[in-house]
């Protein structure tokens, strides 16, 4: 039976298309979800995708929060579906207080668009239990306001608990605190990462085939697949 993985779409979303075909190349069926539907057409996952949704508006990711699918959205995360935020879902996901801390603006104050190398700390992820722990991957990273912040204790906790799924090498793009470029929340269902493996998932247009990864990693978790 084939896995359906749901992609959002709010109004300025960027990279959905994208997210929706890395789905369907990794094995998967893309069930696009609207943001104005409540209703998540019984799918296994979901997929909160880059781009600039509501225009970035009073602060990214601050208005799509209270987006009717993300109602339901964030009551299904609880209890344990799979959900993955790319950069702009990232900033979605702090915002909904599924994950902790916050994305600001890169310190340098101005936008980063290059191929970046990270170092996947956590394989213990619903979205990353098909890499090994200290695998160094290539995938492109691209935003104006990716600098994640937490207060020292979130820090702290965090690095405690094995939260801190992947961080940046050979360079910080954004000035993120201790080089964090991904994180998830206790359970391992919610992970968000501010670089984008949705554009490294061919070769025709990717600087690698590493991105598919966190894809097939979430196919591997709703079989049960041993990570």
């Amino acid at each position: 039976m084939t896995a359906r993985v749901g992609v959002v779409t709010f109004p300025g979303s960027l990279d959905d298309g994208d997210a929706a075909r890395a789905v369907r190349i990794a094995g998967a069926e893309p069930v696009r979800l609207w943001h104005g539907d409540p209703q998540l057409h019984g799918v296994d996952a979901v997929v909160l995708p880059g781009g600039f949704s509501y225009g970035d508006y009073l602060r990214c990711g601050a208005i799509a929060r209270f987006a009717p699918v993300m109602e339901t959205i964030v009551d299904a995360a609880r209890g344990g579906l799979p959900v993955l935020g790319i950069c702009n879902g990232f900033q979605v996901l702090c915002e909904a207080h599924l994950l902790p801390g916050a994305l600001t603006r890169n310190q340098h104050l101005h936008f980063r668009n290059r191929d970046q190398v990270l170092r996947i700390e956590s394989a213990g992820t619903a979205w990353t239990n098909a890499f090994q722990p200290g695998q160094e991957v290539l995938i492109p990273v691209k935003n104006g306001e990716g600098c994640y912040v937490a207060d020292t204790a979130t820090l702290d906790q965090l690095e405690a608990e094995g939260r801190v799924v992947a961080r940046y090498v050979g360079g910080n793009p954004n000035g993120s605190q201790r080089d964090i470029a991904a994180i998830t929340n206790a359970a391992g269902n919610v992970v968000g990462i501010m670089p984008h493996p949705e554009h490294a998932v061919e070769a025709l247009t990717g600087p690698s085939l590493d991105g598919l990864g966190f894809f097939t990693s979430v196919l591997k978790h709703l079989v049960g697949a041993p990570a």
